[in-house]
């Protein structure tokens, strides 16, 4: 039996302080996007492309009164750029950002800062965009670079299953006992990859590369590297980050295409992360 004032597991509820800090973060965010020209948008509730974000295994569905299939938003950036670039088209302003939770099966409710640039293949300005917003409510995390064409290109070339990356299987990947294979399963700063990257083979060096020039790129100092690591989010088709406060992910974004063919950069700040440690603070 449920009792009157419970709710249900993972959902959330601010009242008072916390409230009052959620607010204040997401002005403070909003003020620093607009001052660099991005525009706000809010997308429905309700979408018909969220199997193009994640598994359907973590979507809450519904039905329209066509009796079409939707789900509830469950992640914003494909719905937010098939909006922009579909239904509102001749858009002067590339760069737009928005501030709304995503759910997700049975009863996950996670808020979040988004941001979305449009025809944009450069990773480093939303990059570092999200540390300064990170920065603003004092805390001071570390930084993740990632490719996720790395990880493809060798379970191609080498003929191994992509669930190896996906799954993590780090004992599989070591059992290969391929040299270059098991530094880049080690490496953790940019000064490892460019010791590294003369002994890789030719199909990832360009990939590396760009790891390393994201990296000096970024006006942010505490960076590591995780060229193995392979996105939950399969949208991205290259470069990817995620910003983490210990072992708390704070913010996630990379590079991905609208219908496989419009080059954009994105990221999230998952705002109730953020909360928690500024709670610490």
């Amino acid at each position: 039996m449920k009792l009157e004032h419970e709710i249900p597991t993972e959902s959330k509820l601010y009242f008072g302080e916390s409230a009052k800090q959620k607010r204040e973060f997401e002005q403070v965010a909003s003020r620093k996007l607009l001052d660099r020209g991005f525009e706000e948008i809010v997308t429905p509730l309700f979408s018909y492309h969220q199997r193009e974000s994640m598994s359907e295994r973590k979507l809450i569905a519904l039905r329209d009164e066509h009796n079409y299939p939707m789900h509830i938003r469950a992640d914003s950036t494909i719905d937010v750029a098939k909006i922009l670039l579909k239904r509102v088209g001749n858009i002067e302003n590339k760069k737009w950002f928005y501030i709304q939770p995503v759910y997700r099966f049975p009863s996950s409710e996670y808020h979040q800062i988004g941001v979305e640039v449009l025809n944009e293949e450069s990773l480093d300005e939303i990059v570092n965009l999200s540390t300064e917003i990170l920065l603003s409510a004092d805390l001071k995390p570390t930084l993740q670079l990632s490719n996720i064409q790395i990880p493809r290109l060798i379970s191609e070339n080498l003929n191994i299953s992509i669930d190896l990356f996906k799954q993590i299987e780090i004992e599989k990947l070591l059992s290969l006992k391929i040299d270059w294979l098991t530094e880049l399963v080690y490496l953790e700063n940019i000064e490892d990859v460019e010791r590294v990257i003369s002994r890789v083979p030719d199909y990832i060096r360009s990939e590396l590369q760009k790891i390393i020039d994201l990296a000096k790129q970024s006006d942010y100092k505490n960076i590591k590297v995780a060229p193995l690591f392979y996105a939950q989010m399969e949208y991205y088709d290259n470069l990817f980050f995620r910003v983490f406060n210990g072992n708390r992910l704070l913010s996630r974004g990379g590079c991905y295409r609208v219908d496989n063919r419009v080059k954009s950069v994105g990221f999230s700040i998952y705002t109730d992360e953020v909360l928690q440690d500024i709670a610490k603070n």
